[in-house]
């Protein structure tokens, strides 16, 4: 039997690594000056003319980077909340994680009053330290005594926080210049921002510490799901383990965010659909969930690019066009 699921896994991981390739290179080929598909390779071996190494080596191969990248931590993010609060609709866009980094970033834009792709490095600090004040405010609201956390309850105090702080964001800057506006209104809206290298190596850190600590724990997220008696009884520290366990799904989520801006619903479809193609062992639906983040979060993009000859639309909203349904009739189904 394990046997089987492992083949399954590793039959999945093939064709998703093959998605994945396949969406990657439409995101670096297509946009307004179209690199062709056939010339990727001899430019990245030097062989492009100057026209397609600039293209490919300062536009779009660093977007696409840190698309991917994004989009995992995302899909992690997503995994840990649903799996430490026992709710199939934890999303950090959904439950206000996001809109809590945005406010900090948002107060970090106004202060420094200068270019801030020159903090690259220090917005995912920026945004963590924000999203975990958040995270603590909406645990505080939604747990009962005797009852722990509600599922619903966290939802929809997690969705009146992400509605009250998008809400302060604009009045932050409701008297700043207008370019403050349009920044922190294409960040609302999941408009991809930090497309250089620096941000490739400001987002990097956060995945190469938080992503190993994620597979360890993974027997850990297993008890976690049978719920708490069954955790209490397997010698579980659940207010230690839940902690550390939301610590990293917040920095997850605030990493990614510092560099993408207001993504929601990544984190709510991927481990969804990994679940519904692995089964729920973390073991076994963790590396599909990882790899759908990417998948969906490099086609929002590529699509919202794409699919309109004069403008673009921002990663995020074409992603909420996909995720919202798929939200509703979860919500739906949960009740």
């Amino acid at each position: 039997m394990a046997e089987q699921k492992q083949k399954k896994q590793r039959k999945w991981i093939a064709i998703l690594v093959a998605i994945l390739i396949g969406v990657f290179t439409c995101s670096v080929s297509l946009g307004d000056s179209t690199l062709s598909i056939w010339r990727i390779v001899p430019t990245l071996s030097g062989f492009g003319s100057f026209k397609e190494e600039f293209i490919l080596f300062s536009i779009r191969l660093p977007r696409s980077i840190i698309l991917a990248l994004a989009g995992m931590a995302l899909a992690m993010s997503g995994a840990l909340l649903q799996s430490v609060t026992r709710n199939d609709l934890a999303d950090p866009g959904i439950i206000g994680i996001n809109a809590g980094a945005g406010v900090g970033i948002t107060i970090f834009y106004l202060f420094v009053q200068s270019d801030i792709q020159h903090y690259a490095y220090v917005l995912p600090m920026v945004a963590f330290l924000s999203a975990i004040i958040t995270a603590l405010c909406i645990y505080f609201f939604s747990y009962e005594k005797g009852k722990g956390i509600q599922p619903v309850k966290l939802v929809l105090v997690g969705v009146g926080f992400a509605s009250a702080l998008s809400g302060l964001m604009m009045l932050l800057i409701s008297s700043a210049e207008r370019s403050d506006v349009e920044f922190v209104s294409r960040w609302l809206a999941g408009n991809i921002w930090g497309t250089d290298w620096p941000f490739i190596l400001a987002l990097l850190p956060w995945l190469l510490v938080c992503l190993p600590v994620i597979f360890y724990k993974a027997n850990t997220l297993n008890i976690l799901a049978m719920g708490e008696p069954s955790a209490i009884g397997l010698g579980v520290s659940l207010n230690k383990e839940r902690f550390l366990l939301i610590i990293i799904a917040v920095a997850l989520a605030a990493a990614a965010v510092s560099v993408t801006g207001g993504i929601s619903f990544i984190g709510l479809m991927a481990p969804h659909i990994a679940k519904s193609l692995v089964g729920p062992r973390h073991q076994s639906y963790l590396p599909i969930a990882l790899l759908m983040g990417m998948i969906l979060l490099i086609a929002a993009d590529t699509i919202g690019r794409n699919v309109l000859v004069s403008d673009t639309i921002p990663a995020g909203i074409v992603a909420a066009f996909i995720g919202a349904p798929y939200f509703i009739y979860l919500l739906m189904k949960s009740n």
